[in-house]
């Protein structure tokens, strides 16, 4: 017995659950926000409905998890740090690497700086983050939780660009995917759902947030993933721009006079997607409560990527067993569930417009004569790390 905290260090913040394991039941949940800025803040919600917020600068990580620490003792939630036998850590970018989580050692965590050129964003606070808790928390379990582990299953015809191959050999050019601990939660879900051994299912998983990405899950693996070298590929996402064709980069660069090819990445990944087409909002909401025509073209243009790579995957798949909503808009957004999933009436997929109103709820909610189910299933990638910090203690 003992207490396992799930860590998501961000560029500016710091996301963590706190877990009594094996019983998975949630102690305290919160949140320190923005990070290295002037005005920072520190949330967390625990026992019966209890809350906590402190607002005061926060320099680093380290200083984030030192105050987090303190709180945790200083409201009771904890009597003693000992308390504390596991730390999970979401790690961005694994590369080839890793396939799998790993029990942290100082080779792990030297492999995780060297993949920081794959996640540039997230890697080094990913690093800085293992580091500050190893300091505190020395003789707890730390595991490494890879958003792209889940992926490595892919094929090599799925996984490979069409450039030249030693660019994949010297440089590890790929396709690697991200969100893969969502995706993994919820295709294990979804069998639990329908009854079924993953190892026998075809399921296509829909992560749909501010970042989004879907995923083929075939037989329990990920065969292939719309995001790609980085989370900028794949579909309209609420900055980023999804697939581009590479050469638009270089005209627009020529256009605007932009000879640093990180400030058209920046555009590419911050002022793009539903933000970029509407000139409104990024969130959802806004553009679906706006009658503008720009706020409804990107929602149009979100939901017709979506479904491309859905009927793509279903194609690639031979078939499907559930489409399975989850994320943000995924397991909130009655419209956008109810848009895809209608894409596929030729095929026989249907939803139910009374079980489709619901919102964060794991449910069915096709038709019993839908010759796919569809679901939503909430995701839980900290209870998927604490997870995987239980498994590998043993």
């Amino acid at each position: 017995m003992g207490k396992t905290i799930a860590v998501n260090a961000g560029s500016s913040s710091l996301k963590f659950q706190l877990f009594d394991m094996p019983s998975e039941r949630v102690i305290a949940k919160g949140l320190v926000d923005r990070i290295g800025l002037a005005e920072g803040s520190f949330t967390i919600s625990y026992g019966d409905g209890q809350h906590f917020k402190l607002e005061q600068p926060f320099k680093d990580h380290t200083v984030a998890i030192n105050v987090l620490l303190k709180e945790l003792t200083g409201l009771k939630i904890i009597e003693s740090f000992d308390e504390i036998t596991g730390v999970g850590h979401r790690v961005v970018a694994g590369g080839e690497y890793f396939k799998d989580s790993v029990v942290i050692d100082d080779d792990v965590l030297a492999k995780i700086d060297e993949l920081a050129e794959y996640a540039p964003l997230h890697n080094p606070a990913n690093a800085t983050g293992i580091r500050a808790f190893r300091k505190v928390l020395p003789n707890a379990k730390a595991v490494a939780v890879f958003d792209t582990s889940f992926h490595t299953t892919m094929p090599e015809e799925n996984y490979l660009y069409s450039i030249p191959y030693e660019y994949y050999e010297k440089f590890g050019a790929r396709r690697y995917g991200a969100h893969g601990t969502s995706h993994r939660y919820v295709s294990a879900k979804a069998a639990d759902i329908l009854g079924k051994p993953l190892s026998e299912l075809k399921l296509v998983t829909l992560h749909l947030g501010a970042g989004a990405s879907i995923a083929a899950v075939k037989n329990g693996e990920s065969i292939d993933t719309s995001m790609g070298f980085t989370p900028l590929a794949g579909i309209t996402m609420a900055t980023r721009s999804g697939d581009i064709d590479p050469s638009l980069v270089t005209f627009l660069q020529q256009k605007l006079g932009i000879t640093n090819p990180e400030a058209m990445i920046d555009i590419l990944n911050k002022k793009s997607g539903l933000q970029g087409i509407s000139g409104i909002s990024s969130d959802m909401r806004d553009l679906e409560n706006n009658e503008d025509h720009r706020a409804q073209l990107a929602i149009d243009i979100f939901v017709n990527r979506i479904i491309k790579y859905v009927g793509s995957y279903i194609a690639e798949m031979g078939g499907v067993d559930a489409l399975v909503f989850t994320a943000g808009i995924g397991e909130n957004d009655v419209n956008v569930r109810s848009r895809v999933a209608n894409a596929f009436n030729y095929m026989g997929i249907k939803v139910d417009a009374d079980k489709n109103n619901v919102r964060d709820k794991e449910t069915v909610i096709s038709t019993d004569d839908s010759t796919a189910k569809v679901l939503l299933v909430p995701t839980d990638e900290e209870l998927m790390i604490a997870r995987d910090v239980e498994r590998l203690a043993k």
